[in-house]
Formats: structure tokens, C-alpha cells, sequence
């Protein structure tokens, strides 16, 4: 197995001091630090989901003015109406917040509950934002240095209320928009899309990211249950993402990717495959937000420069509209999205990402690509 070059001066963290790092901006148990054996309440497969658990989007606002009042380095909260972007609610008229923090002179965009019912995101956005506004330690003071993040909780306040996937257009035609679809060519049919779009054009991000939650799904080979996907929304050799930025994307998020499942892998409760839609097809769709990031999507004249960046995204198996959550899987769902951000935050600040060898993305267990899932449809690997 090939093995990747570490930077020499990137610090070894242990498995403990990175679990406490980890602690929750709300009340959310945490797992233990020692690694432990996956169970069937991670996530349930019996349907047994507490909803009253999940954040409302009430409780997101209120978690991030806690943080505003109380961090020690400098959380600031904003409405997209108080920044200024031409739109700046949501659909149905909810405030649409961002928390910006770090003196970086480089911007990180930071999303979770693009999806209403994929409520992890929030939870572990808000846990992130919390050790990034209170953490004096040298790795949090590294990154508040290095960067200035942008982080949206909750992307999708009207979704989120009601625990559904779509927000619904207020023109009189409820149409449900997949706002992981909205950005594109003759898109932006929903007012979120528009307004994070404005936004994103304002932040010009050096590297993204999404949090997701899947369906429930089982590693290929031995069976085990999968906890965390990891997934690049343009796939990597695929008909679209080497043509960008002479293919740096195509190198940087394996690379990304490559190290979160590397640091990861030491927890034994967290197991780990690459995200497709099934039967090895794989996703390289230009209509998702991380997508048209990448692509550098010049919507209505805002991004006249083609600015771009990479992303990848997480997904969390199991959610809250179909019950298969499983409420004592509630801390270790969060924790492994807490722990992989701040190793992929480190890496990149340190710089031990990019010397990954990102063809590496093949070790990370998958089903053979047979094809790929395109805006066009399902076109095969050998195109």
C-alpha cells in the first residue's frame, strides 16, 4: 500500500485530545475517545428517531447568538439582509445567517442542511464554530490565523421546519426545489439559491465544504454498516472534473478526501466508503452547489472572473424523515463529521493535504465505477 508523505512539522494529535476538542455547542453526548465497535444504533435500522432532538432552526439562531455573545475570538453573526445581498431570506421569509470567524486572509465556506432532513450538519457546524470561537489551543489559534471561515449552519431554514428535503416556492405553485440542485443554467428557481449564491460570488472561497446525510447502506465485502460516505460531486476521472483548473481539482479533492479517511480510519466506530448512487455509479452532476463552485458558475453576472474552488462533502448515513437515525446514535453521528473536519481543516492549514498521494482514492473501500450520473443522465465509465 502506498504510503503518504507527512509534513514534518504537523503535529500528532491523539485520539483523546481530538474527542475534546469536539465538544458540542449544544447538548449532544459524546463518544467515548477510546475506539469502539459500530452497533445497530449507529445509525438505527429499526426507525427509532427522537424528532423532538433535532435542532429547529429556532435553536440554530439561538446557539449562534449564544457564540456571538460568548467566544473569545471574535464570532460574528450576520443576516444575508444585514450583508446586503440582493436577496436574503428564504422562500417562506426566514433570515438566512452565516458566522464568520478568523483573521485568515483565506475564506473557507463551511455548509451543512442544504437538505431539511439531514439535520447533522447544523449540529456539527455549530460544534466546529464553537472550538474555533473558545479554543486557545495552537491548532485552533493555527486555523483562526490561516483562514476566515464562512459557516452556515443551516442552509435550508424552511426545509428543516418542516423535515423534509425541499424547500416549496411561495409563487403559487409549491413546487418542491432541491436546493442541491438549484445552482445552474437556467436554475435558481428557489430564493436561497440566489441569495448564498450573491454570497459565495462576495466570499471567493479557497476550499469548500458540505455536509450531508445518505440512506443507509453496508461496505462492500465484509458487510459492516456504513456510518460516513465521502464524497466529490464532480467525479474524480470522470467526464468532467480534470478539464477544471488543469485538473488541480481533480488532484486536490482525492487528496482532501485520501487524508480525511486516513486519520479517521484510527476510530474503530467509524467506517468509512466513498459515496455513489448505487451500483458503482457515481455522481458528476454540474447543478449541486459544491459543483458549480467548482466549475466556477457565473450566474446573472456575479462571478464575471470565473472564480472556483474545490469541494468535497460528507454523508452521514440515516435521516430524520424516514426515522433512521437512531437517537443513541446522535453523538457519534455528529463526533465523526466534528472529527473530520478538523483533520481536513489541519491538513489543509499545515499543508499535509496536499502532499497526499491522491490516487489513494482508490484504497478507500467502493464498488467498481460502472458509470456516472449526470444533469444528461447515466452515461458509462469507459465515455
Amino acid at each position: 500500500m502506498p504510503i503518504s508523505t507527512r509534513s514534518p512539522n504537523r503535529r500528532r494529535r491523539t485520539a483523546a485530545a481530538l474527542a475534546a476538542g469536539a465538544a458540542f455547542a449544544i447538548a449532544a453526548p459524546l463518544a467515548a475517545a477510546a475506539p469502539a465497535t459500530a452497533d445497530a444504533t449507529f445509525p438505527s435500522t429499526e426507525g427509532n428517531t427522537n424528532i423532538a432532538s433535532i435542532l429547529t432552526y429556532a435553536d440554530v439562531v439561538k446557539e449562534l447568538d449564544r457564540l456571538e455573545r460568548t467566544s473569545r475570538f471574535g464570532v460574528d453573526v450576520s443576516t444575508l439582509a444585514e450583508i446586503g445581498t440582493a436577496v436574503n431570506t428564504s422562500e417562506q421569509g426566514n433570515d438566512l445567517y452565516v458566522a464568520t470567524v478568523g483573521t485568515g486572509p483565506e475564506a473557507v465556506w463551511l455548509q451543512g442542511r442544504i437538505h431539511g432532513n439531514e439535520p447533522y450538519g447544523a449540529d456539527s457546524l455549530l460544534a466546529v464554530l464553537k472550538e474555533l470561537g473558545t479554543n486557545g489551543s495552537p491548532d485552533w489559534t493555527l486555523l483562526r490565523d490561516t483562514y476566515t471561515f464562512h459557516v452556515i449552519p443551516t442552509y435550508n431554514p424552511d426545509g428543516t421546519d418542516l423535515n423534509i428535503r425541499h424547500t416549496i416556492l411561495q409563487d403559487g405553485s409549491n413546487k418542491r426545489i432541491d436546493l442541491n440542485r438549484d445552482w445552474g443554467v437556467g436554475k435558481f428557481e428557489a430564493a436561497e439559491s440566489e441569495a448564498f449564491y450573491e454570497y459565495w460570488t462576495m466570499v471567493d472561497p479557497v476550499f469548500a465544504v458540505d455536509i450531508h446525510h445518505q440512506g443507509l447502506k453496508r461496505e462492500r465485502g465484509d458487510g459492516d454498516e456504513v456510518t460516513l460516505s465521502l464524497g466529490i460531486s464532480l467525479a474524480p476521472g470522470g467526464p468532467t472534473l480534470p478539464g477544471i483548473e488543469g485538473g488541480a481539482y481533480d488532484v486536490l479533492t482525492r487528496q482532501m478526501q485520501v487524508h480525511v479517511y486516513d486519520e479517521l480510519s484510527k476510530y474503530g466506530y467509524i467506517n468509512i466508503d466513498r459515496y455513489d448512487v448505487g451500483r458503482g455509479i457515481e455522481i458528476d452532476i454540474k447543478g449541486g452547489v459544491v459543483s458549480a463552485m467548482m466549475l466556477g458558475l457565473d450566474h446573472d453576472g456575479l462571478n464575471p472572473e470565473g472564480h472556483s474552488n474545490p469541494a468535497i462533502f460528507f454523508e452521514t448515513s440515516g435521516n430524520s424523515s424516514d426515522g433512521s437515525l437512531g437517537q443513541k446514535a446522535r453523538g457519534k453521528s455528529i463526533e465523526q463529521n466534528v472529527l473530520a473536519l478538523q483533520e481536513l481543516l489541519l491538513g489543509m492549514a499545515t499543508g499535509e493535504v496536499q502532499q497526499e498521494d491522491a490516487s489513494r482514492w482508490d484504497e478507500i473501500p467502493h464498488a467498481p465505477v460502472t458509470a456516472y450520473q449526470t444533469d444528461d443522465g447515466v452515461i458509462p465509465a469507459s465515455f
